[in-house]
């Protein structure tokens, strides 16, 4: 094993302040842990709440689940249920232990409608949330921004109150400057000598990609097993049993289940459930059709991750460019890997993937998410097999630069600026009453 080198500490800080666990959606969630912080400001049940979202936290939270809710969905749903039931210290799993009688009463106050949906018209990020409440001639703010556990404001009667955010790993801001020369010092030559020779033990990383394993096969196992949303992963192995077929399949599974409401725990990637289960579950096909090891796959999830939060980093944790490319992405950089692909098969890889499939846009979280996981995936495989095969797309075709950093940093580009007015009209339309 070469001798390690100084950024394998930095990798490590970025996966494990990265693959969070969190039950279900993290937008309903995020809304509903600063809900939760809020009640805890406020020392009461709050008799109003007004929750003041970004125009992008509204597109992913107004059409998914609310999980272990009863099958609440939207954003005064989740403020209610955070407020009445969240446990904050758990962060993204805080409705873990939400009761019957919990979910029942939250029911009620939804009906009465304590909780006004507000606008941000002025927001400082595309990852906000304000959730404000009023109990017994008292008022409490909370605050949430750039990452989905970053609570950087509390307040009761107008006056800060210290909060110990529990948030692990990366600095809590996703705009300090420490933040962003972590994430700029990403490439994919490093991240290829990182997942090859960082020591898994001295690192200390296996527990935490075990963990991701664990957790979202277990949800990929429930979408196949059982009549979750559009049953998008069951429907794709009515095809046939090939490896592309599973891996595809077990990667839409798991966004079935959890796009529909399912209990389990997810490990997330770029705080998104999806990307997390996306970049997961097709590596973990491929390794045991080619027999891998423990070891390996363990090594092919980190750089598959880090490919992921990678390109993610280019644009930004929510936009109008739907980022189970980037899981996907990076899930196919990862069996590239597994197979036996170099560093140009890889690059080959991510750049057939991002040259094919960039378009997609993302229309808020919801059962059809599957469906557009499972293109992503299937885009991924055709590229990996493009890459092994020698083939692979050259600059000038689209948005493909010569070389793959510069080609990621044209995709993120075109995310981050040229879909600025898709990202309006596509929350106008959603918010058009049908």
């Amino acid at each position: 094993m070469e001798e390690k080198q100084p950024y394998f500490a930095d990798y490590t800080k970025i996966l494990k302040g990265e693959l969070l666990t969190a039950l279900g959606c993290t937008e309903p969630i995020c809304i509903a842990y600063c809900a939760a912080v809020m009640r805890q400001a406020l020392g009461a049940e709050p008799e109003k709440m007004q929750a003041f979202c970004s125009g992008n936290l509204i597109k992913n939270a107004k059409g998914a689940t609310v999980p272990n809710s009863g099958g609440l969905k939207g954003i005064a749903a989740s403020a209610i249920l955070g407020a009445v039931g969240g446990d904050p210290a758990k962060q993204l799993e805080l409705l873990t232990e939400v009761t019957a009688e919990q979910i029942e009463h939250a029911k009620e106050l939804l009906e009465k409608g304590i909780c006004e949906e507000i606008l941000l018209e002025h927001e400082d990020d595309k990852l906000q949330v304000i959730i404000r409440g009023e109990a017994g001639g008292h008022t409490a703010e909370a605050e949430l921004k750039y990452t989905h556990t970053n609570i950087c404001r509390v307040e009761r009667d107008g006056s800060p109150l210290p909060f110990n955010n529990l948030c692990e790993g990366i600095a809590v801001s996703g705009k300090d400057q420490e933040t962003r020369e972590l994430y700029a010092g990403l490439s994919i030559r490093s991240i290829i000598d990182y997942t090859e020779n960082a020591d898994l033990d001295r690192e200390d990383i296996r527990e935490t990609i075990r963990h991701q394993i664990l957790c979202n096969t277990a949800i990929s196992n429930e979408g196949l097993k059982n009549n979750w949303g559009a049953s998008v992963g069951k429907i794709i192995l009515h095809r046939g049993n090939s490896v592309p077929l599973r891996a595809t399949a077990a990667a839409a599974a798991g966004s079935d289940a959890r796009m529909s409401g399912c209990e389990l725990p997810v490990v997330i990637n770029s705080g998104s459930g999806n990307q997390g289960i996306t970049v997961t579950m097709p590596v973990v096909e491929y390794a045991k059709e080619l027999g891998k090891s423990e070891d390996e796959l363990i090594r092919a999830l980190m750089l598959g991750n880090l490919v992921a939060i990678h390109i993610k980093a280019s644009y930004g944790r929510l936009s109008a460019f739907c980022g189970v490319v980037s899981a996907a992405t990076g899930s196919g950089a990862a069996i590239t890997w597994l197979a036996g692909g170099n560093y140009e098969q890889i690059c080959a890889t991510i750049t057939n993937t991002l040259g094919t499939i960039s378009g997609m846009v993302c229309d808020g979280a919801k059962p059809s998410c599957a469906a557009k996981i499972a293109s992503a995936v299937d885009t991924a495989i055709l590229a990996h097999e493009m890459a092994m095969a020698g083939k692979l797309f050259h600059s000038g075709d689209g948005l493909v630069k010569d070389g793959v950093e510069a080609t990621i940093r044209s995709v993120g580009r075109m995310a981050a600026e040229g879909m600025v007015e898709t990202d309006q009209v596509i929350l106008e339309l959603m918010m058009e009453k049908n």
